[in-house]
């Protein structure tokens, strides 16, 4: 139910995924080696679906990406993300056709003179370490998803 291409400009994250009931859980990892970051999910489909994400630490921003609010240390990884798949066709030839991609991006924790981080809300987004995306199949049907 998985599968796609991730660029590694850095630091490296890796996404982990799982798909069950027509809902993709995401979760992404942070290699151990690499510095602390903050990661942000957003996930495409035709507009014909409707994708409902649920998951604890995680928060709808203005530009449509979800936020996980903790940083992720080396080793760690985010909390999962769910994001439930509706409007599911039921034509078989329909379902063949039936992607939703997932991307995410992540970026390093930055810190204010004091020392102390700055927060996901406060993190500059245009300095991308690690960005990445999967088109994931697979369905239950035999389809993608």
């Amino acid at each position: 139910a998985a599968g796609g291409y991730t660029i590694h400009l850095g630091d490296r994250t890796e996404i982990r995924e799982d798909f069950t009931d027509w809902t993709k859980h995401v979760v992404i990892a942070n290699e151990e080696s690499s510095e602390p970051v903050y990661i942000r999910v957003r996930a495409f489909s035709g507009s014909q679906y409707t994708l409902l994400y649920s998951g604890e630490g995680w928060s709808l921003g203005s530009d449509g990406y979800y936020y996980y609010r903790d940083m992720v240390n080396g080793g760690a990884s985010t909390g999962p993300l769910d994001i439930r798949i509706e409007g599911i066709p039921e034509d078989p030839e329909e379902m063949a056709r039936f992607n939703v991609v997932v991307i995410y991006e992540s970026t390093s924790v930055r810190y204010h003179e004091d020392g102390t981080p700055y927060t996901v809300e406060e993190t500059d987004w245009s300095e991308l370490l690690d960005t990445g995306s999967t088109i994931s199949g697979g369905t239950e049907g035999g389809g993608e998803a």
